[in-house]
């Protein structure tokens, strides 16, 4: 499908951009950018610095160029005097190819200088930008840092912070389970009073009322067969009845 194409590029894009949103310090890119403004600088020097080097060697190379023009002028004078024309024609001829280049040598001075003015004075507006960057960074840190103090106070103290929150959770389990033993116990004690836990000791023992009604007949029962066998026995064999020891009721 075309359209699937741009649509993930998009989500995808959305996703790193809140991931790098999450992850990005004010502070640290304020840092960084002052920190690439100042290599800026530092390169602008740089180049004021070479600009300064090559005028310098073409002002070395310009005052040996009129030493050289003074030379030569002598020279041919020098020459002439002594009546050797041709050899004063030749130092005139070096001493025009010397002016030539000696002027070349100023035109490309000037023009370094001309270089040297400007790196010169865009290096001092880009120096006062990068101290007023500076200021400004520094204050941008401070309310930033500040505002973050804040927001941490204000999140701690109402409980809306990601490690208040999970106490606040584990708090409430806690309380979840205090009220569920308090339910159990107040339960296990109405049961006690009402005697559930009687009844369902009697259960476990196997017997209910019916039980233990035919229990306490069959045991009548037996009593009353053993007192009219030891009664029939007692009339077959005479003689008196023993005494009961004291304390004991009489049959």
């Amino acid at each position: 499908m075309p359209g699937l194409g741009g649509r993930m590029s998009t989500v995808i894009k959305s996703k790193i951009s809140k991931m790098l949103d999450r992850a990005e310090d004010p502070g640290e890119t304020l840092d960084y950018g002052y920190q690439k403004q100042v290599e800026l600088l530092q390169n602008v020097k740089k180049g004021i610095a070479d600009v300064v080097t090559s005028k310098k060697r073409l002002q070395m190379q310009s005052s040996k160029l009129e030493q050289q023009v003074v030379k030569l002028d002598t020279q041919a004078r020098q020459a002439l005097s002594q009546g050797n024309e041709e050899l004063a024609r030749l130092a005139l001829e070096r001493k025009t190819l010397a002016q030539t280049e000696l002027q070349d040598l100023d035109g490309q001075i000037k023009e370094l200088e001309s270089q040297q003015e400007q790196l010169t004075a865009n290096e001092q507006k880009l120096r006062q930008k990068i101290e007023q960057f500076r200021t400004k960074k520094e204050v941008i840190k401070a309310q930033y840092s500040a505002a973050e103090a804040q927001v941490r106070i204000s999140e701690a103290a109402n409980g809306v912070g990601e490690e208040m929150a999970d106490l606040g959770l584990a708090i409430q389990r806690a309380e979840d389970k205090t009220e569920t033993m308090r339910a159990r116990a107040s339960a296990v004690e109405e049961l006690e009073k009402a005697g559930t836990f009687d009844d369902l000791s009697q259960l476990g023992s196997g017997q209910d009322d019916i039980d233990r009604q035919l229990s306490e007949l069959t045991s009548g029962a037996q009593v009353d067969d053993e007192l009219s066998r030891m009664k029939a026995e007692l009339g077959s064999g005479g003689g008196d009845a023993p005494a009961l020891e004291q304390g004991e009721e009489k049959a």
